[in-house]
């Protein structure tokens, strides 16, 4: 039997990312968001979601591009800490001790410490709830190149990215391998 928990933003696994931004002056300004995801292959893209009151919707809707800057799970606190304060009242980057980095493409700063960062230019924003999806067209990712595989691809236990366990309020690491994709069912 299965115990009913209601409507609860409570779905395993989210991602932790961290948004770059700039704002009207120009300032960067990171943020940890946790609902976000692909939402697109072609064109390559991902939607994060907002709410109104949040420094960095205002960001978005200025300047129309964004970073998503992936931490290492060695990086928890920073990405935590990200999460927690507001860049209207804090130099996060100052405090944290993270560099931003301009990007080349879009009009949004990346960090230059974290191994993975995906370029983003605003393509379309959608009103779900008390949330705003961000929809971002992914121009470019830029991977640390000490954080790649021997065929040259991004190694996911070099980056040791983290989720974030909503409703539990919980980061987590990495688990074991568990099989290729889209061929391990294939005994079935």
């Amino acid at each position: 039997m299965k115990k009913s928990f209601g409507p609860k933003t409570l779905v395993f696994a989210t991602p932790v990312w961290v948004i770059g931004t700039y704002d009207k002056e120009g300032r960067p300004n990171a943020a940890t968001v946790a609902w976000g995801g692909v939402c697109s292959s072609k064109p390559a893209a991902v939607a994060i979601s907002l709410r109104k009151s949040r420094y960095t919707y205002e960001n978005l809707v200025e300047r129309r591009a964004f970073t998503v800057n992936v931490p290492s799970a060695e990086q928890v606190k920073i990405a935590d800490y990200c999460g927690i304060t507001s860049g209207r009242k804090e130099d996060k980057f100052a405090r944290s001790g993270i560099t931003a980095v301009k990007s080349e493409l879009v009009d949004a700063p990346y960090i230059k410490e974290f191994p993975m960062v995906l370029e983003c230019k605003l393509m379309q924003t959608i009103e779900a709830g008390i949330h705003t999806h961000f929809i971002g067209e992914i121009l470019d990712v830029k991977v640390d190149e000490n954080m790649l595989n021997a065929e040259g691809l991004p190694d996911i236990y070099k980056i040791n990215p983290f989720i974030y366990g909503p409703e539990i309020q919980g980061y987590y690491g990495l688990g074991a391998y568990l099989g290729r994709a889209f061929s391990v069912g294939k005994d079935i």
